[in-house]
């Protein structure tokens, strides 16, 4: 457990040494002392004043899990019908293949259009960066649930709701947790760029470090992308921990 914050300590020191002995010019990255105080700043100060950092991280977590939440919702049940029905597979894999290499950021003029300025367009943004991950990880596994355990739950007798329950869904479980995973962290990854859409509340981490790049202030935009990664680091540990009680209690 020790050695694996001995990594990111020492390049911490690093950082901060290089910063103090001006080997690291103060225009290209501020010091880690700078972010945390940039951090206390944009708390009890607020950016835009009064605009205050947690927030700023409610606004944008409530984007992202509305945007999640979506695409887990759709994702899920026709990744099932995609494993399940090769007719399906045959009529909607050429669509999604097409729409998946496109990356959630060149939907921003579409979203645009179709939703306007604010969370809508946001939260659509979002909903692709998750979709696709979720949606590739279901099918795959209940496409790959392995033949000879669906055929001997039938000779057991199992019926197609029992065959379901007790045998496709929670084989298949294992690939549909990781999607989740990946979805979430693409969800999470595009946050800021989502937010570039324009978010008419005045709050969201992505309009905080836009506000602070207008202002020019390099010590603030480093503080919101470090609270970004911390979050993002608690949402995976979350997640992997959620997994693990699932995946035991199959």
């Amino acid at each position: 457990m020790k050695t694996r914050f001995l990594c990111p300590l020492l390049v911490l020191l690093f950082w901060q040494l290089a910063a103090a002995s001006g080997l690291l010019p103060p225009e290209l990255a501020s010091s880690p002392l700078e972010i945390l105080q940039g951090i206390w700043e944009l708390e009890r100060v607020g950016l835009p004043p009064d605009f205050y950092l947690h927030n700023h991280i409610l606004f944008s977590l409530r984007l992202v899990s509305t945007g999640f939440f979506l695409a887990l919702a759709c994702a899920v049940p026709l990744g099932i019908l995609l494993g399940a029905s090769r007719m399906a597979r045959a009529l909607l894999s050429p669509l999604f293949e097409f729409l998946r290499p496109v990356p959630p950021l060149a939907w921003i003029p579409i979203s645009m259009l179709w939703f306007g300025i604010g969370f809508p367009s946001a939260c659509f943004i979002i909903f692709l960066g998750a979709f696709f991950p979720i949606l590739v990880n279901t099918t795959a596994g209940v496409a790959d649930v392995p033949k000879g355990l669906i055929g001997a739950a039938e000779i057991l007798g199992a019926d197609r709701v029992s065959l379901w329950r007790k045998v496709l869904l929670p084989a298949s479980l294992p690939n549909i947790l990781t999607g989740i995973r990946l979805g979430m962290g693409i969800a999470w990854m595009t946050l800021v760029a989502a937010e570039f859409t324009g978010v008419q509340e005045g709050y969201g981490l992505g309009y905080m470090i836009m506000t602070a790049r207008d202002l020019q202030r390099l010590d603030l935009i480093l503080a919101g992308m470090a609270v970004i990664g911390l979050i993002g680091i608690a949402i995976e540990r979350i997640l992997c921990y959620l997994s693990r009680l699932l995946l035991r209690g199959r």
